[in-house]
């Protein structure tokens, strides 16, 4: 096992978690470790929220670990503002412990039904069930300056295909509840036949997260014009590459999230 181990921790309170973690771990830290847990908390609330330690030697494997506050986490599943760790739970990963927190539990559902919803919106009207789910792990992706196309698609590809059992298990509940898709047992396989009328697609337009409803507001709605979203939304509806200006969206979330983490990194990696 080559790969890095990537962990994520989601924290109450960060500014004692690092205190802790400085104490028993200051290894971990780069030079900002002199500027104690306060500034590393703010350094930390930039971007994406989330703060990494990398390059960490564990147990004989070199290891990252991120650490983000619980209430910032559970507003980027609702809402997508950055799409960063909401991105990353989109797609199979081992949950180590959790605590009773029922507020987390429906955010970490909820960010799975909107992934569903988007890959609908850009999805053709009938496809197989892998083709959805390449759709879902690729939308962290969409307008990551660090990823060229071709590599793109190749990565979600390896992420995908190895996975589809795991895949198939994260999404069976919320796939089985969706009147558009049909399980075809006999053959194995899903079926699902979307509605793209201009109706059915402002039902799903209005299901998305907010952070996407205003960046399609803002890529179609020209600025003066102050119409309500629902108005937007509706034109969307009614527009051929309705999927399109989807993906436009969730591009520009991504986009600014992944820049302010990548400058991040420099100083957090040291």
């Amino acid at each position: 096992q080559d790969n890095m181990l990537d962990f994520v921790f989601a924290v109450d309170d960060s500014v004692t978690w690092h205190m802790m973690n400085l104490l028993k771990n200051r290894s971990h830290y780069s030079f900002l470790k002199v500027f104690g847990p306060k500034q590393i908390s703010s350094v930390q609330s930039y971007g994406a929220g989330i703060y990494y330690n990398t390059l960490v030697p564990c147990n004989g494997r070199i290891i990252k670990y991120g650490v983000i506050s619980t209430d910032t986490l559970i507003d980027d599943l609702l809402h997508w503002k950055t799409l960063y760790v909401a991105g990353r739970l989109q797609k199979p990963v081992k949950i180590l412990t959790q605590n009773e927190n029922s507020k987390l539990q429906a955010a970490l559902v909820r960010n799975l039904k909107s992934a569903v919803t988007a890959a609908f919106l850009m999805l053709p009207e009938s496809f197989s069930e892998e083709d959805l789910y390449m759709q879902i792990a690729g939308l962290s992706y969409s307008g990551d300056f660090r990823m060229v196309i071709g590599e793109d698609r190749l990565k979600v590809q390896n992420i995908v295909k190895p996975n589809v059992p795991h895949f198939q298990k994260l999404y069976s509940n919320i796939l089985q509840d969706c009147p558009q898709v049909v399980y075809k047992h006999h053959l194995g396989r899903l079926e699902a036949s979307i509605d793209k009328s201009p109706e059915g697609q402002f039902t799903q337009l209005m299901a998305l997260p907010r952070t996407l409803q205003q960046k399609i507001t803002s890529l179609v709605d020209p600025p003066g014009k102050n119409r309500d979203v629902e108005e937007i939304l509706m034109q969307v509806a009614h527009d051929p590459d309705c999927g399109f200006v989807v993906h436009q969206g969730i591009s520009g979330i991504v986009r600014s999230s992944s820049i302010v983490q990548s400058a991040k990194t420099i100083l957090t990696a040291g």
